[in-house]
């Protein structure tokens, strides 16, 4: 699976570990984050998000 960086503040979301504080489970490819998710740490939405090129 894929990792994601936010563009406005490069907080990186990585599927493996999800995002518990907003109820995602570990497991969850950034593709299947509900549209009205946003940035944890900045509040941006999943439209500032990149691909993390490896």
């Amino acid at each position: 699976m894929k990792k994601y960086y936010c563009t406005k503040c490069k907080w990186v979301y990585d599927p493996q570990k999800g995002d518990p504080n907003s109820g995602i489970p570990p497991g969850t490819p950034f593709e299947n984050l509900p549209e009205d998710w946003v940035c944890p740490k900045c509040g941006a939405n999943k439209s500032k998000f990149k691909e993390v090129e490896e």
